[in-house]
């Protein structure tokens, strides 16, 4: 256990790929029809396009600020959470926790808690900044 014990100072890169991975694979595949897309999720363009660009500067910055300055992670983390606040209350609350097709909010909460974990502890003691 002691070797686990000294892997425990990188352990955050498991949280920050997986968050980065989520929100960069989705942030980026709303660029292709930002328009049908919006119009779909019944946001105007500008709002949604935001939301886009929140999801893919998020997933950057998330990993960035793991090397670099605190301020990075928890500005992702902040977009994040907005982000998937907004998820849960127009889309998925109506649906419960857990639905058919994926609809319920457990993945977005599950997303809402890390992104909020890295806006309040920031790099903690991870980078050294």
């Amino acid at each position: 256990m002691d070797a686990l014990k000294k892997l425990a100072p990188h352990a955050h890169w498991l949280l920050r790929i997986g968050l980065a991975s989520v929100f960069l694979y989705h942030g980026s595949g709303k660029f292709s029809n930002l328009s049908g897309m919006a119009e779909g999720m019944g946001l105007p363009v500008f709002i949604f396009a935001l939301v886009a660009i929140g999801e893919v500067g998020g997933g950057l910055l998330i990993l960035l600020g793991g090397v670099s300055k605190e301020w990075m992670t928890q500005l992702a983390g902040l977009a994040f959470a907005v982000i998937m606040i907004g998820a849960i209350f127009r889309v998925h609350l109506e649906h419960g926790w857990n639905s058919i097709g994926n609809l319920g909010m457990e993945f977005q909460f599950t997303l809402l808690m890390t992104s909020l974990y890295f806006l309040l502890v920031g790099n903690g003691n991870t980078s050294g900044t």
